[in-house]
């Protein structure tokens, strides 16, 4: 591709920096949907990536009638889900076998979860503000630091496409009492852009939990669960010709979810996320890059109406990078990062905050048929001192359509405020998690088509898990996941197809007596095939989603059998600006669990008016 044209389409998607050097000519401009940003911190093609990349545009979230993030990932290559019920109840995502902590999740950049639990809160953040979605599967630890040993997802909120002021409108009613809107504006001109978009949705759910005192949520509450989220989103930028970009952008989610549990059973919650980036183009062979971000993950828990607890976590971070233009077809990225995490919360940590400082240098090059990407990271906590990490990758081009890549890295994962500090549970000489991985793909096209195959293993070692020696997590277990992802798209008879299948064997490879049995709630077969076709003013489609059975315990003693559900949707566009969507959920009314004892939504139905002006 084109130096030229990489600039520019960063620019105009006003993300990380563009990596021009390292491309060659071509006879056309790519889409913006072609760029991707997270694997590397640069900007490349898809079909430049060495790492396996899925991309989720705003065109497939409305395309497939999305309610939620869970929807949008489900069945994706490398993605386990399980969810503690229905709408805004705890999901826990496992990519690549991985644990749900072994992921990075950003959000315009800026690292969000919670400093406690360690995770991010998927189920409060609505699709409705959601422009763009960059999954990255593999791990990406000597790039972004702690966390990234399955991978990374990167979601980029809501900007208005197309030139001018352009408002968009959407509301949806549904099964459940469900009633959602959502509503938008963006201004867009040749230097600079505004973005604001507000959402709301409200549900009165269903009954989250199958009595059963012993297990699960430990209660009986046969009652239904409802789940509340307000949430604004706000963006701007402005270019400076040649010079680079300045951008900002905020996202704040807030709610009330009501769930079934012994001790609380209802939190208001806020998820906010705010950040900034500057883009330098200082020299011809110079890009310099300044981001900083905060997010927050607030709760208050209640049992019954009573205030129980709070426990609210805010990580503060700042990154500087460089990208050098070191030759032909080459670049040199180098940079640092300072993550600071804050608890604040009624629970009496022993301590309430660390900092953790980065630095790392990454080299891209292309020569000839052959691609090549090392990457280099120190990490430095102020709990557990320094970290190394490394990574490298290869590309070989067989020929224009064909493409071999293989990959070695190293990951790691540092203990939470939970895991070191809760009261009667912590374990402060907790060490970091650990991994090695290596991966080899090949992926190519065929006609209109793409497919790819990659075939992966990773062993985590030092996993933190509980210790009945001390009553406490310890640094005991290891892990050996291994798997195959395979995904297709084309068209057969005017049907656009995209299918992917993931089959894998995440063992517990540790010396304890769970030495050989399965990870928990990592479905060993897990499929997904969506079909869509247009009739002129009509569209027709349909989702189909397998997942083999799980094990919802480390003893494998609780088996979770295997499902398939089928989603229908159909949409008319009544006018250019206009569209009315129908969609059906779980259409044979499957009774299935991803999590014992938790119930996931029957048969539902959702009619969605949305106002588009025409691009």
């Amino acid at each position: 591709m084109h130096r030229k044209t990489l600039c520019a389409a960063v620019a105009a998607f006003l993300t990380l920096p563009a990596a021009p050097l390292l491309a060659e000519p071509a006879p056309h401009t790519p889409e913006l949907d072609d760029i991707v940003v997270t694997a590397t911190r640069t900007a490349v093609t898809v079909d430049d990536s060495l790492a396996p990349v899925n991309v989720i545009t705003r065109a497939d979230i409305e395309r497939l009638q999305a309610r939620s993030l869970i929807d949008l990932l489900r069945g994706l290559p490398g993605v386990s889900l399980s969810s503690n019920g229905g709408p805004g109840k705890q999901a826990s995502l496992f990519l690549r076998g991985a644990e749900s902590d072994h992921l990075l999740v950003l959000i315009d950049g800026v690292r969000i979860g919670s400093a406690t639990a360690g995770s991010a809160a998927f189920q409060d953040l609505p699709v409705e503000q959601i422009e763009r979605i960059e999954i990255v599967r593999g791990p990406r630890s000597s790039l972004y630091g702690s966390e990234a040993i399955g991978g990374v997802i990167q979601i980029f909120t809501r900007r208005g496409q197309g030139q001018g002021l352009l408002p968009q409108f959407a509301a949806t009613i549904g099964s459940h009492d469900t009633r959602e809107a959502s509503a938008g504006l963006s201004l867009n001109g040749e230097r600079g852009w505004l973005s604001a978009n507000l959402a709301h949705s409200d549900t009165d759910g269903f009954n989250s939990c199958r009595p059963n005192p012993g297990a699960g949520c430990f209660t009986d509450e046969p009652d239904d669960d409802p789940y509340r989220n307000s949430s604004l989103s706000l963006s701007g930028g402005w270019r400076f010709g040649e010079a680079g970009d300045l951008q900002a952008n905020a996202l704040r989610a807030e709610g009330r979810n009501t769930y079934d549990g012994s001790f609380v059973n209802e939190s208001i919650y806020r998820q906010q996320v705010v950040g900034g980036k500057l883009r330098l183009q200082a020299h011809e062979r110079l890009v310099v890059n300044v981001s900083a971000g905060r997010s927050e993950d607030y709760s208050d828990n209640y049992g019954n109406g009573v205030f129980q607890s709070k426990f609210d976590t805010r990580r503060d971070s700042y990154s500087l990078q460089g990208d050098i233009g070191v030759g032909e077809a080459q670049l040199l990225s180098i940079g640092a990062d300072y993550l600071d995490d804050r608890v604040d919360s009624t629970t009496a940590y022993d301590e309430r905050s660390r900092n953790v400082t980065g630095v790392f240098a990454q080299y891209q090059a292309k020569f000839g048929a052959h691609d090549i990407q090392a990457s280099l990271r120190n990490d430095d906590n102020e709990q557990f001192g320094a970290h190394d990490t490394g990574s490298l990758a290869w590309g070989y081009a067989l020929n224009d359509d064909l493409r071999l890549v293989a990959s070695y890295g190293t990951a790691f994962k540092a203990p939470t405020f939970n895991e070191l500090y809760f009261p009667g549970f912590g374990n402060a000489a907790l060490t970091p998690e650990e991994s090695r991985s290596v991966e080899v793909g090949l992926r190519g096209r065929a006609g209109a088509g793409r497919w790819e195959l990659h075939a992966f293993q990773t062993r985590v070692d030092d996993l933190i898990a509980y210790d009945a020696a001390t009553f406490a997590p310890g640094n005991i277990d290891e892990a050996r996941i291994r798997g195959v992802e395979a995904s297709w798209a084309t068209s057969l008879a005017g049907w656009n197809l995209d299918g992917s299948l993931t089959l894998l064997d995440p063992k517990n490879d540790g010396a304890t007596i769970y030495h050989g049995n399965e990870l928990p709630r990592r479905a060993r077969e897990s499929a997904r095939i969506d079909l869509d076709r247009r009739f002129g003013a009509f569209g027709l489609g349909a989702t189909v989603n397998a997942q083999g059975e799980r094990y919802d315990d480390l003893s494998n003693a609780r088996r979770l059998g295997g499902y398939a559900t089928v989603d229908l949707r159909a949409e008319y566009a009544f006018s250019a600006d206009w569209l009315l969507q129908a969609r059906v959920e779980n259409v044979a009314d499957h009774d299935y669990e991803t999590a014992a004892f938790y119930n996931q939504p029957r048969r539902s139905y959702f009619v969605t008016l949305r106002y588009r002006p025409a691009r």
